[in-house]
């Protein structure tokens, strides 16, 4: 008996059509063991096959102008949204990754399986950020904000000094960690001016011995983003940057840096990896206090393998650095980026006052956009008829209100387009 893409084969040949899925998504089923239905009454064992079942993704997918009905733009600033494709592809794999006959939650992260997963994932990482020989490149766990115990603990003693550039409020807390473990010296804050802008390099005064300069190259609060990077005084210094909001969004020079290190939740995967960037010669100076887990050396040694890594999240890195790839690499991921940002500052400045960016033009960032409302009693609204437009997440951190639009790489266009037209229809009804 012939049968349809979307149907199931029951039993006595009984032939019940299923729903024709709403999305591509629905459409992809993993079942192998029996099952059973009521039919008149009865139960009777089913055996369950997808007849077809595809994980091919429609070039409209990646540039947002299809996709399934349920799905919103999500302008969260992390966890974030992560490419469709990339969703599709793990979905398609998630109850029998290439045959294995397992998932990747379910397989040891010390088989076959899982080892070319972790080195597959660095080594596409390192083709798209170019990183040189003599640096590792370490999967962690704890986010960013354990690297800032781990960075003194791993690179100072406790009276060694090191330079902080503050320019927003992951800086300041980077600053307050550091303060337990060395001399954290701040010198430069943007906190007086509410962290609108970034300070000229030359009139930095740093401190001639630091071991480092930490800077958070993309303030995912306040929405301000290095286009350059400061130079050490110290010419044994380093310069280390949390680079959460803005990896693997540009292309970087890796060798400018003693350390790049950030948390994958917002541009690059889930939340639950931290990926740290470390020269080599940087790797084994930790200090006697410093917790195993902390320890540079241990993770570079064991692979990222020391203890249980979050094998899932990895993969999913793995899965969107290979599509970061497919997209022709990070240059063509920053050109996509910057007419994304640029639609949606072009927007703001256009509306006369109407919106507002407070952040200073030459330093805005790329990938969060900070902005409010001549009328301030209008933002509650504006965040609720966006909502029910199925635009999620635009209202801003707790700590500057406002609202906030996250355009991470896996922000399509279309999401942008569709947050501009809105707020252009939102002015022409409340102006």
């Amino acid at each position: 008996m012939a049968t349809s893409a979307n149907s199931f084969l029951v039993g006595n040949n009984t032939q019940i059509p299923s729903l024709k899925p709403k999305s591509t998504s629905q459409s992809l089923l993993h079942l192998s063991k029996p099952n059973t239905v009521n039919l008149a009454g009865k139960s009777k064992p089913v055996a369950v096959r997808c007849v077809a079942a595809t994980t091919h993704v429609q070039d409209g997918a990646r540039s947002g102008s299809v996709g399934s009905q349920e799905r919103v733009f999500n302008f969260a600033a992390g966890p974030a949204t992560l490419p469709e494709n990339v969703l599709l592809k793990a979905q398609a794999d998630l109850y029998n990754w290439r045959g294995s006959g397992m998932s990747v939650m379910e397989m040891s992260h010390r088989g076959k399986e899982f080892l070319s997963i972790i080195q597959k994932a660095e080594s596409d990482l390192r083709q798209l950020l170019e990183i040189p020989s003599e640096y590792s490149v370490l999967f962690l766990q704890g986010g960013a904000t354990t690297q800032f115990a781990a960075l003194p603990l791993n690179l100072c003693k406790p009276d060694d000094t090191v330079d902080f550039v503050v320019t927003g409020s992951w800086g300041d807390k980077a600053v307050k960690e550091a303060k337990k473990y060395c001399k954290a010296n701040v010198i430069w804050s943007g906190k007086s001016e509410k962290y609108t802008k970034v300070p000229s390099f030359d009139e930095l005064e740093q401190s001639p011995h630091a071991k480092y300069l930490h800077i958070c190259a993309n303030e995912t609060i306040h929405g301000v983003e290095f286009k350059d990077y400061p130079v050490p005084k110290n010419p044994n210094g380093i310069l280390v940057a949390d680079m959460s909001s803005n990896f693997c969004s540009k292309p970087v020079d890796v060798s400018k840096f003693g350390v790049i290190y950030g948390g994958a939740q917002k541009n690059v995967g889930p939340s639950g990896v931290t990926i740290v960037i470390i020269r080599k010669d940087l790797i084994g100076n930790a200090r006697d206090i410093t917790p195993v887990m902390l320890d540079y050396k241990i993770h570079d040694e064991n692979s990222s393998l020391y203890n249980t890594p979050p094998c899932f999240g990895i993969y999913m890195c793995g899965l969107v650095f290979e599509d970061l790839l497919e997209q022709g690499g990070l240059k063509e991921v920053e050109r996509k980026n910057q007419r994304k940002a640029d639609l949606l500052y072009n927007a703001i400045e256009e509306s006369k006052g109407f919106f507002r960016c407070p952040v200073e033009k030459s330093v805005r960032s790329l990938m969060n956009v900070p902005f409010t409302l001549e009328k301030s009693e209008l933002e509650a609204e504006f965040i609720k008829e966006a909502a029910k437009e199925k635009m999620v997440q635009l209202k801003g951190h707790r700590s500057v209100g406002g609202m906030r639009a996250s355009i991470y790489n896996a922000m399509p266009l279309a999401g942008v387009e569709k947050l501009v037209a809105f707020m252009k229809d939102f002015q022409a009804k409340h102006a």
